[in-house]
Order: C-alpha cells, then structure tokens, then sequence
C-alpha cells in the first residue's frame, strides 16, 4: 500500500486529502517510480476547483511532474534499469508516493541538479521548450515577450530563450519578482500593475514590437498581445487565467501576417512528448551539467501538506517552483 492525496470534492485547497491506495503497476513501456518529490502546478489548482478533467485513462489523483527512483519495469522496457533516478512528465498520479511514467517521458536526472529538485523539471521544460522552440521556432536575435515572467513557467521561459540568443521582455507584479526576471536574464520587465505592457513594449523596441509572445493570462491580454507583435510574429497561448474569450483585431492578423497557436500538453500524445523528451536531452540536459541554468524553487511542503502547497501557489506571492517532498529515502 502506498499514501496519496485526493481531491475529496472540488473546491479549496482544504479538500485534497492523504489516504492510502494499492501501488499500481506499470503497464507496457511504463515504469514505476517511487516519488521523491513532485511539482505543484497551476493546472493541479484547475482540476482540484473541478475545472479541468483529467484525460481519458489518466489517474485522477492530481500531479504532472514527478522525480524519483525506478523500482519495476513494465513489459518492453529497455532504456531504464532498476535503481536509475529519473524524472518524469506524467498525465496525473503525481501526488503519490509510487507513480507509472510512460518511459518515454521519463528522462535521467540532468547532472547537477538533486533528485529531489529535478521534480521541478518536467512540466516547464517540457512546455516552454515545445511552445518557444517547436512551435513558435523562436530563434537567435529575435525578441520575445514572456508574461508572467516569476512563475515556474516565467522563470524557465526567461532562461532558455536568453541562453539561445533571444532578447527577452517579461512581465512582472512585484518589485522582488522584476528583480528575479532581471536576474534570469531580462532584458527588459514590465510591472504589469502600476504599467500598460504595450506602451512599454513599443517605447522599448521603438514600434518594432517583438517576435514570439509566451501567454498564460488570455482574456484581455489578446488583442494587445497582437499589438505588440512584429510582422510575421507568433503568439502561444498556455493558459488563460483572465477568461477563454477576448476581443481581436482581425486586420493586424492579417496585414502582419501573425500566427496564433496554443498549446495543452496534458492530452498530447506520448509520441508527441518523446519528441519533446529527446530536444530537451540533447539541446537542455548537458546546460545543467554547465551551471547554466537555475530551478528558482518558493517553497517545500510534505506529502500530507498539498493544501498548504496548493494555498501558496494560490496566492501568487512565489517566485519559480512549488515542491512536494515525498520521500527522503533517497537523499
């Protein structure tokens, strides 16, 4: 038997719960981790208010990204061993103390970084590499606008664009989180508050606006992101904390021939996130290895404290990750 947090009813952070369950077993081309840590993300808030469904076939217990080690393997199984430490993207199951990974998004953890910490991996490499470099083809010398530039998104986004040439503009709402933006490597943060973004953008690239937009907000936030676009500019959405629905100038769409896109890597396919997984091994991993990069990480909360993890996220006040601490076994 193994302890992992429910979601009772929808509601508060007050409703995740710690019962025990049966471990379950990995199916063909699946392992079985025993957690270390797991990330707490925003979507983990959004299926516990009821509002958003696990995929078909997914566990319903909440959590996406996990790091732990490997202790069976599931028919078919060959890259892994028993015993190797790992990290892995996962559609649900996360908040457990055993989880199944499809071993295609599971990956080694990078050289560098703690077992523990690599928890925090996952769910934001994963996205802001498939959003900014596979789907908006960011590249070198172009610039990109990153919104919500603190967060575990934000951070991740900030320091990957930087380290493969972008010039990067973040949005921020706090003196200390445009100080951590700075820090990642921004050129330019934007204190969304007390400043309209898209005064600030045009004022800072002189009209030129940027190339590739990483939006998380939605709702208002369309149609001056599409102001703030270059000519043959991109937009991802990822999330829409300001509502599903916005107002767009058609004409700037069409006259600066921009593409608008979003992304929801939870129901992607897992050929999709192997594609994903092999990027980041070759062109991410080995920046570990290098200190190049850094996990900012808020706060650590036990297993049977989510609702506490969960209300701190909620809050808004963190800057980088929210971490789980499952097990010490392996430290």
């Amino acid at each position: 038997m193994m302890k992992q947090v429910e979601i009772s009813q929808p509601g508060g952070p007050d409703t995740l719960v710690l019962r025990e369950a049966k471990i379950p077993e990995p199916k063909s081309f699946e392992v079985l981790i025993e957690v270390v840590a797991a990330g707490v993300n925003r979507p983990d808030l959004v299926q516990r208010q009821g509002n958003y469904k696990p995929p078909a076939g997914a566990s319903e217990i909440p959590g996406l990204e996990i790091s732990g080690i490997i202790v069976k393997l599931g028919e078919g199984v060959e890259r892994y061993s028993i015993g190797d430490k790992v990290c892995a993207l996962v559609t649900g199951g996360g908040y457990a103390e055993y989880c199944c990974a499809p071993v295609e998004q599971v990956l080694p953890v990078p050289e560098g970084i703690s077992l523990a910490d690599a928890a925090c991996l996952p769910e934001t490499y994963f996205t802001v590499w498939s959003t900014l470099f596979m789907q908006a083809n960011l590249i070198a010398g172009e610039r990109c606008l990153i919104h919500g530039g603190a967060s575990g998104i934000g951070t991740t986004a900030i320091q990957l664009a930087t380290l493969f040439g972008a010039e990067v503009i973040a949005t921020a709402g706090s003196n200390k989180k445009i100080q951590a933006c700075y820090e990642l490597g921004a050129k330019m943060v934007i204190d969304y508050k007390k400043q309209d973004f898209v005064t600030e953008v045009q004022n800072y690239t002189e009209k030129k606006g940027v190339n590739v937009i990483l939006d998380m907000i939605g709702g208002d936030y369309l149609d001056k992101n599409i102001f703030c676009l270059a000519a043959g500019g991109r937009l991802v959405q990822i999330a829409f904390q300001n509502g599903i629905k916005g107002e767009l100038n058609l004409g700037r769409v069409m006259f600066k021939q921009l593409t608008i896109t979003g992304s929801a890597l939870r129901p992607a396919s897992v050929k999709y996130k192997a594609e994903i997984a092999k990027q980041l091994y070759s062109n991410v991993w080995p920046l570990f290895k290098h200190g190049k990069l850094q996990l900012p990480i808020f706060g650590r909360f036990t297993l049977g404290e989510a609702s506490l993890a969960h209300a701190c996220l909620e809050k808004g006040d963190h800057i980088g990750k929210i971490i789980l601490d499952v097990s010490n076994k392996f430290n």
